[in-house]
Formats: structure tokens, sequence, C-alpha cells
């Protein structure tokens, strides 16, 4: 089964938590370095998923589980339960994004948001979040999405004190942007 990007960006924003959680079920000791994760995304609002995880970590694997999750935690949710019975799909943690893969998928939250869609105004505000919390461009992307809900299209007035990597990637949004705003 091919993901969507956008469940792939998913899985690979997660990718240390996807880790921890199947890490915690094969090896009970390893539950108490998940315990601090579980209580900060807690404190995040992620009341649902986390409750879904302890479940599985008392050795829950019903698909039923899945039942009334956002696309976010479902993706979550179900990629520990993948990565459970199959090592291999689980997502590499060690892996930076690729802004070509990155790209498509942010541009149609940006593209949903602007249009007023109140999922893609929560996944890009959410996603603005951690990349700030990122720091380098990423933060400087985070900073940005506003403008780029907004309208803005500068790639000069966007990318100011980004590096290549990040002009690059602020690049490839315009460009996706552009694709959909013609359509």
């Amino acid at each position: 089964m091919q993901d969507s990007p956008r469940a792939q960006q998913i899985r690979q924003a997660h990718a240390t938590l996807i880790h921890l959680v199947v890490q915690a079920c094969q090896n009970p000791q390893s539950r108490q370095e998940l315990e601090p994760v579980l209580e900060q995304a807690i404190q995040g609002g992620w009341t649902d998923l986390v409750a879904r995880i302890r479940q599985v970590l008392d050795g829950q694997r019903d698909p039923s589980l899945l039942n009334g999750l956002d696309e976010e935690d479902n993706t979550i949710l179900s990629s520990i339960l993948t990565g459970l019975q199959d090592p291999a799909t689980l997502p590499d943690p060690n892996q930076t994004a690729d802004a070509a893969q990155a790209a498509p998928g942010l541009a149609q939250m940006i593209h949903g948001a602007s249009r007023g869609d109140p999922q893609s105004l929560h996944w890009l505000s959410q996603m603005a979040e951690q990349m700030t919390r990122a720091g380098g461009d990423m933060a400087r992307l985070g900073g940005i999405a506003k403008r780029l809900v907004d309208g803005e299209r500068d790639p000069e007035v966007l990318c100011q004190g980004m590096g290549p990597q990040g002009e690059n990637l602020v690049q490839s949004i315009l460009s996706e942007l552009g694709k959909l705003e013609r359509h």
C-alpha cells in the first residue's frame, strides 16, 4: 500500500514517536523512555491518540482502535500497528525531510487554508509551530506560512534570511501553489 504524500509526511514527522511505541511494545523496560513523550503529547492536546497508544502498549491490536481518530492520529496509530507486524514498514527516524516530497503537501495545506478550509488551517498551524521549534530554515518557513496563506508569492520576500535548502523548498512550494491556483 502506497501512502499519500501527506501520510508520508505525517509518518516522517512522527517517526521517533512511532519507533518509541513499537520499541516499548516489544520491550516493556523501554516504556519508561516513552512515558515523558506521551505526557508531553497529552499536554499538546493529543489525549485521544495517547489513550489509544496506551491500549496498544497494553496488548490491544484491533484495527477498531483507529475508529474516530483524525487523519494525523490515524496515520500515526496505523503506522504503529503496521510496524508491530512488519518492522520494515517503520519510517526512518534519522531521515531528514525531502523538499521535493514536502512541497506538494505544504502547498496543498496553504492552498486550502487560503480558501478558508478549517482542516487545512489546523494542519498548517500545527506544522508551522513544529517548524518554528526546529530552528534554521524550517523556523523561517514556519514564520512565513501566514504570508503564503495571505497570498504572498514573491520569492525574494519569502526567502529572506534562508539558506539554499530553505530557498529550494520555498521555490518548490511556490511552484506547487502555482499549479493549484491555475486549476
